[in-house]
């Protein structure tokens, strides 16, 4: 009889011991099965970035992850992501990729819309056209939708300008912003570094030449497109600013190229000087009521600390080193100009 309940108590003891080992090894499993679900390393190295557009769902989300093959497994992470609930939380940007993060902190991440800001660094653009083709390549905006909102005088009469200067709050420099940057949010951005770099002193500046500050950034556009060295941009603009007190016409060949909207020309004729367009100085005098392209900052700072000289006339040098031959009067120009076309034709440049 005591044989027989140590035999019954030794068995329901392995009993429970073997229970015991059950429960623990589920227990393990089930959190190795968690762990490796939220913790584990899941996303692939493909890509350096996932882009999430502005009005996408968690199904526009899960498509492009499953599509470009972001995850190592999709099905964990929409499981993952229903019960962290971001199914319902989607944030449009620009994320950056790390191999082997896991679904938890890729999910929170994108939950918490914790995007990479974009680095937008530009110099000078000939044309808005050819702006907004560069911004819409670093920012989910599209061209065409970047133009309009330069071309739509509703939205650039805020800022106190119209279609044909909004081009000058464009300042060429080093921004940070988010990929999903709105297009009305952008340009504003822009016009507030436009406005910060309009200070009291330089707006004094400006009032001193008779010039409003738009008209500064139009006269500043003339002066970039003439000059290739900075250097030579002060005297330039003292020049440009010699002919508007004199009420003479500002005769700029870039004008006229703008003009035509052809800026493969090299050699301006004389059949181009009549080109009726309020951008053509040979026709119109004073300022065209737009910049002929983007100005430097540079540019616009020669105009504020211009150069006083007694200029009137200026024509490249006809060594080609991209430098100006400056004249007071129509006599020495017309020399410096003979000596330019007699190269311009021995180098075959007719056009």
């Amino acid at each position: 009889m005591a044989k027989k309940r140590a035999s019954s108590g030794g068995i329901f003891k392995k009993f429970i011991i073997t229970l015991v080992v059950l429960i623990i090894l589920g227990l393990g499993g089930t959190l190795v099965f968690y762990y490796l679900r939220y913790f584990g390393p899941q996303v692939t190295g493909n890509h350096e970035y996932l882009y999430i557009r502005t009005g996408s769902d968690f199904n526009d989300v899960y498509k492009t992850i499953r599509d470009e093959d972001i995850v190592r497994d999709t099905v964990t992470f929409a499981w993952a992501a229903h019960q962290m609930k971001y199914t319902n939380h989607v944030k449009p940007g620009r994320y950056r990729l790390h191999e082997g993060m896991s679904n938890r902190k890729f999910i929170r991440m994108l939950q918490l819309g914790e995007q990479e800001p974009v680095d937008l660094s530009f110099h000078v653009f000939r044309t808005k056209a050819q702006f907004a083709g560069f911004v819409s390549k670093k920012l989910e905006a599209d061209s065409l939708t970047l133009l309009r909102y330069l071309d739509s005088n509703t939205f650039v009469n805020q800022f106190g300008l119209n279609t044909d200067n909004a081009f000058v709050m464009i300042m060429p420099d080093s921004y940070k912003m988010n990929w999903d940057i709105s297009p009305e949010k952008f340009y504003k951005r822009m016009y507030k570094h436009y406005e910060n770099f309009w200070t009291p002193e330089r707006k004094q500046q400006a009032a001193a030449i008779n010039l409003t500050i738009p008209q500064v950034s139009i006269l500043a556009s003339i002066v970039d497109a003439e000059a290739v060295y900075d250097d030579e941009m002060p005297t330039i603009a003292g020049l440009y600013l010699n002919r508007l007190r004199k009420g003479m016409k500002l005769e700029s060949d870039p004008t006229v190229i703008f003009a035509m909207n052809d800026f493969t020309i090299h050699r301006v004729l004389n059949k181009y000087l009549s080109v009726n367009s309020p951008y053509n100085t040979y026709v119109h005098t004073g300022l065209p009521p737009g910049p002929v392209m983007m100005p430097s900052v540079a540019a616009v700072k020669a105009v504020l600390n211009y150069q006083k000289n007694d200029y009137l006339y200026m024509v490249a040098k006809e060594d080609f080193s991209n430098r100006h031959n400056f004249a007071t009067n129509v006599a020495q120009h017309n020399i410096n100009a003979a000596k330019f076309r007699k190269a311009l034709t021995e180098h075959k440049i007719m056009k």
